[in-house]
């Protein structure tokens, strides 16, 4: 664990819980996938959170996701889990992931309850200080936090970063003008690359790629394309990668979690395209779409002759 009061910047990694013929954690594949977004440089590594079908592992599950993670990420980068859902399940493993030996965690939406500002608050305030470990929020669905209870929640150190999957860019330019430096600020939008430039100039620094899970060369292209100026080669990644893909995940609800593991197929890393219900699996057309897709991208954007498996 690292005692840094800091949030990650770059490109962040989310991987995703595979799944054996028995419908079982696959331990290799974990690992496998753990490794290639390492060795890709990504600069975190988020387990257990929406990729990782945080909303249908078990408690068992959980914990093993987070000790593979720890065991293979050997303090290199640092490691989130995501905590949410009740308070008392969330708090519960918020403690897990500190004794298991993560640097921090993502705090997602507490369940189906809509609740006034103050009530956000408690719930946040009770996580954040359920631990010493840093904390991020998530700003989405039925937990969203304005100005002032942000500010509240500065109040303690544990509290890093803010992530947003909202996209109400009023919003994030006062928090961001307001609160500043003070916390780190990343881009958590569904497929964040389409975002990411509307974003750059508010100090969000950092976002979560799902498509790095299988075209991590692409999320760095772009981004450095992006930070660089170079709109040329910013255009050419959209057109050819990002929007095409961006258009598949959007045809299917779910398709956020399970377009990854196909794509993953597809390059040859192991998993399988399988997810739990309510998620359902890429199907055949949008399969092959995104083959065709992935095959101009290698072909345009090749990996430096670095070998997938």
């Amino acid at each position: 664990m690292s005692n840094i009061r800091k949030a990650p910047t770059g490109i962040l990694g989310f991987p995703v819980a595979p799944y054996n013929e028995n419908g079982c954690i696959d331990e290799k594949s974990l690992t496998r996938n753990i490794e290639f977004l390492l060795d890709e440089g990504l600069e975190a590594i988020f387990i257990a959170c929406g990729s990782g079908e945080f909303n249908a592992i078990s408690r068992k599950e959980y914990e093993l996701m987070i000790e593979i993670a720890v065991s293979v990420v050997d303090g290199r980068v640092p490691v989130y889990t995501g905590v949410g859902g009740n308070l008392s399940e969330a708090t519960e493993k918020a403690e897990t992931s500190e004794k298991l030996g993560a640097d921090g965690y993502l705090i997602l939406p507490p369940y189906l309850i809509e609740g006034e500002q103050e009530g956000i608050y408690q719930y946040y305030k009770a996580i954040i200080t359920s631990t010493d470990l840093n904390a991020i929020i998530y700003q989405r669905a039925n937990a969203v936090l304005q100005l002032e209870a942000v500010q509240r929640l500065t109040d303690f150190p544990q509290l890093v970063g803010l992530k947003d999957g909202l996209g109400n860019m009023d919003l994030n330019i006062e928090l961001t003008q307001t609160i500043g430096s003070r916390l780190g600020w990343l881009n958590g939008m569904p497929m964040a690359e389409v975002t990411q430039p509307a974003y750059v100039p508010l100090g969000f620094d950092s976002y979560s790629s799902a498509i790095s899970n299988y075209i991590p060369h692409i999320s760095r292209a772009f981004y450095n394309a992006l930070l660089k100026g170079d709109q040329q080669r910013v255009n050419e990644i959209y057109q050819d990668v990002i929007l095409p893909i961006n258009r598949i995940r959007k045809s299917r609800k779910g398709y956020a979690v399970s377009l990854i593991k196909a794509g993953m197929d597809i390059i040859g890393l192991p998993v399988n395209n399988t997810a739990r219900p309510p998620i359902i699996a890429v199907e055949k057309y949008h399969y092959t779409q995104l083959e065709e897709i992935l095959k101009t991208a290698f072909e345009k954007y090749p990996r430096n002759n670095k070998a997938v498996i």
